[in-house]
């Protein structure tokens, strides 16, 4: 089964579609989780915030949304997600498809090994590779503007950076910032599923492009919404692309 975190409009896509309420050992994930098919493929949705989009960034519940996913069958998840541009060449409306993280995030449930069971997570490469070139080359058949790699950098939030840290992050040649990839993607590497970043890029960072206006939530939400159909074409192709191929299975170690 494929999973996929995003928005609620992802649902649209699901043939036969039915929802399940799952029960993890970390309470309820942020909504009912929506099963169904897509080209044939078997597919879990689920909207990482919310169906209304509720629970702020620093309040997600990262491991009950992740638990759910595997306790549904899940191998490979795609994780697309709004980000700010750290480099004046990737513009807005175009997409990283990321293979490095930063985290700078503090004080989130980060793992499921709180002991007194202990595992390291063997995390030098967070993305997997053979999901990566999937999307790439999914976003490009769409005719989407698609980088390939760069890191993301995950903030606190819910605000965004000042311009001191947005130009710290743009001086380590970081490419993007966000405040959801982590600890959703260690999480789900924890528990052996793959995952893929798409990142949408919505605007330039405060401070990266010149004499540019700080972002704002309501701009961020103006972008997304005008590349989202794009997404969702590239994210239609990539469904039965991974189900389709060899994928790696990643496993904690």
């Amino acid at each position: 089964m494929i999973g996929v975190f995003g928005g609620s409009g992802f649902y649209e896509f699901l043939e036969d579609a039915r929802e399940l309420e799952v029960s993890t050992p970390y309470g309820p994930p942020a909504a009912p989780l929506m099963v169904g098919t897509v080209a044939g493929a078997e597919v879990a949705f689920l909207a990482r915030h919310g169906v209304n989009h509720q629970f702020p960034a620093h309040k997600v519940p990262f491991r009950a949304n992740v638990w759910a996913m595997k306790e549904l069958g899940v191998t490979c998840v795609i994780g697309p997600c709004a980000v700010g541009s750290l480099q004046k060449h990737i513009e807005p409306r175009s997409f990283v498809v990321c293979d490095q993280q930063y985290d700078a995030t503090r004080g989130r449930d980060g793992t499921f090994f709180d002991g007194p069971e202990l595992e390291h997570l063997s995390f030098a490469d967070p993305y997997c590779g053979d999901l990566r070139t999937i999307a790439l080359d999914a976003l490009k058949g769409v005719g989407a503007v698609a980088h390939d790699g760069g890191t993301v950098v995950v903030i606190e939030g819910p605000r965004f950076s000042t311009r001191a840290e947005s130009a710290f992050f743009a001086s380590q040649g970081w490419e993007v910032v966000n405040m959801t990839q982590s600890p959703e993607v260690q999480l789900t590497r924890e528990l052996g599923m793959c995952y893929v970043n798409i990142s949408v890029v919505t605007d330039y960072d405060v401070g990266v492009a010149g004499d540019v206006a700080p972002v704002t939530h309501e701009e961020v939400l103006r972008q997304f919404e005008a590349s989202v159909d794009i997404l969702k074409a590239a994210v239609r192709v990539m469904i039965p692309a991974t189900a389709g191929a060899h994928i790696c299975q990643s496993e904690a170690e």
